[in-house]
């Protein structure tokens, strides 16, 4: 009885450590912080949603006076279809149900359980990155991790970076956690979605320990976009001024 006590307050713990006692079940209003030009903000902490930028919309919402509203929202699909289509090529759109060993090994320990056919992951016409969480992923794009942790060290331009070998977006249903309704049973529903390894590599999060550790990468990453543009873009902080995790203020250049 005594274990059974203690590991429903560790995942009390865990659920209010990662998000706020249930803030990941309501849309909070964005807070509004202070940024300077090429800096952005957004707050990405809801499981529910991916929020799109495209980098002309931010510069064109700085000079109006703030670049937080050119964050565009759009939720994650999560109703079932009762008619999927087929799967080709690509592994097929929608929830996969994960055990996770969170009071175990960790989430190095998983394991496959269930999957839901899902509805295409809506997005707008024009758009550069799209963040979830701690997840980041591009418009057919592709990212290199520099050794710079200042955008003010940066080669004048991005042809300085012409031989880096640049890592595409790559499917993964491991890590957009989604659907949290068994979350006490280890049992987390995630996107299957192409996400980039490199850039979601800025912020990280760790279980064990719990409740989980954040650990910020502050390296400037280059994005190289289909269209031959660049971007250069840096996480300065993950969290927001009430202490709220992957609320995130992101440091830029583009065109780069």
């Amino acid at each position: 009885m005594r274990s059974k006590v203690i590991r429903l307050f560790i995942s009390a713990v865990l659920l209010t450590s990662c998000h706020g006692a249930f803030d990941e079940l309501y849309d909070n209003p964005a807070e509004s912080i202070d940024i300077r030009e090429g800096q952005l903000y957004v707050d990405a902490s809801s499981w529910l949603n991916w929020y799109y930028l495209d980098f002309n919309a931010a510069n064109r919402h700085f000079a109006e006076g703030g670049t937080s509203s050119a964050f565009v929202k759009y939720a994650i699909p999560t109703e079932e279809l009762s008619n999927p289509q087929p799967s080709t090529p690509n592994p097929q759109t929608g929830i996969y149900t994960y055990w996770y060993d969170v009071f175990g090994a960790g989430l190095s320990n998983h394991d496959f359980r269930s999957f839901t056919p899902t509805a295409q992951q809506p997005a707008p016409d024009s758009w550069h990155i799209a963040v979830h969480r701690n997840n980041v992923r591009t418009n057919g794009g592709a990212v290199y991790e520099t050794a710079f942790t200042s955008m003010k060290d940066l080669p004048e331009s991005s042809a300085a970076f012409a031989d880096a070998t640049f890592t595409p977006d790559k499917w993964n249903e491991l890590d957009v956690w989604t659907i949290q309704a068994q979350m006490l049973q280890g049992l987390i529903g995630n996107q299957g979605i192409e996400v980039n390894p490199v850039l979601s590599s800025w912020l990280r999060v760790d279980i064990p320990p719990v409740p989980p550790t954040f650990t910020l990468n502050n390296h400037v990453f280059i994005i190289r976009f289909s269209d031959n543009t660049y971007a250069a873009v840096q996480l300065e902080n993950y969290q927001s001024p009430a202490g709220i995790k992957c609320c995130l203020t992101i440091n830029y250049k583009y065109p780069y």
